[in-house]
């Protein structure tokens, strides 16, 4: 039987490699949920796992976009179905990993979106606003899906704005078809002392690792990046920048943990070996 194992957290929860040790314990292959990490280039500042990080465990959607294309939901919804139905193929368990809530729902409940072509032209005039003015904008012509949205994510607020300008509507209500595999949600389980040391030690080695050059070829609304726009204007210092950064992960973070606290399919493990005997009940449950 065909079953699939989901693996997600709030950024930094260690989530990516609980993923390649269940991977390299049960025949598995990584499908990642991650709505930065599909962007070529964008390594350091998204914290994207490294080749030596996958320890021979394929991964698939990292590096499928240039930075400056858009790569919608429906977009990621197919290509993740393709993987998974590839890694089936193969005889092996797909792994979906990621912190992308909407992305892992997509996939998994069949969220179908609604088929609105890009308007180039409208985005461009989009972005030139702020992440704020996009929400006010999106509360006064649709005050339901401004409830629900990633308010700091400006390529969700533009999309859904678009929607609504498009269609003189308000975005519909998603419609769902979901997959008819079984399927376990491991949820990385981290306090918050321990996000924070964590979150802080990840900014220290993108910094080491060059993060202020990607940051430069990458001058994106999003974070770990957006961070250093005053900085190259001489406004801040890199200690300043430094600190924005771990100011806005951690709010990411929260932002995470309560999109995943209305679900309660998600079993909350603290560690390897958690993980570990609950994937195994699950593949011995529906080993036929």
């Amino acid at each position: 039987m065909k079953k699939i194992i989901v693996i997600l957290g709030p950024t930094a929860s260690g989530k990516s490699a609980l993923a390649v040790k269940i991977a390299r314990k049960f025949n598995g292959e990584v499908v990642s949920a991650d709505s930065r990490q599909i962007y070529r280039g964008m390594d350091i500042g998204t914290g994207k796992i490294s080749k030596k990080e996958m320890q021979g465990v394929p991964h698939y959607l990292l590096d499928v976009a240039g930075p400056k294309q858009r790569f919608t939901a429906s977009q990621y919804k197919q290509s993740a179905l393709n993987a998974i139905d590839k890694i089936f193929r193969k005889g092996k368990l797909p792994i979906l990993c990621g912190g992308t809530g909407f992305y892992i729902r997509a996939v998994i409940d069949g969220i179908l979106m609604p088929e609105v072509p890009p308007d180039w032209k409208l985005r461009k005039k989009l972005d030139k606003r702020t992440p704020k003015e996009l929400l006010q904008m999106l509360k006064r012509l649709d005050s339901r899906r401004a409830k629900t949205i990633e308010k700091e994510n400006p390529r969700r607020l533009i999309r859904a704005l678009e929607i609504v300008l498009k269609t003189k509507k308000p975005v519909p209500e998603f419609q769902k078809n979901p997959l008819p595999y079984p399927v376990l949600f491991l949820g990385a389980e981290i306090t918050k002392k321990e996000l924070a040391k964590r979150v802080e030690k990840r900014i220290e080695k993108m910094f080491k690792l060059g993060l202020e050059k990607e940051a430069k070829r990458f001058p994106l609304p999003i974070i770990g990046y957006q961070e250093w726009k005053d900085y190259f204007k001489e406004k801040i210092t890199k200690k300043e920048v430094k600190t924005l950064i771990k100011i806005h992960t951690l709010q990411f973070a929260k932002r995470q943990m309560t999109w995943w606290k209305k679900d309660e399919r998600i079993k909350w493990v603290k560690n390897y070996r958690e993980a570990e005997k609950s994937a195994r009940n699950f593949l011995d449950e529906f080993s036929q």
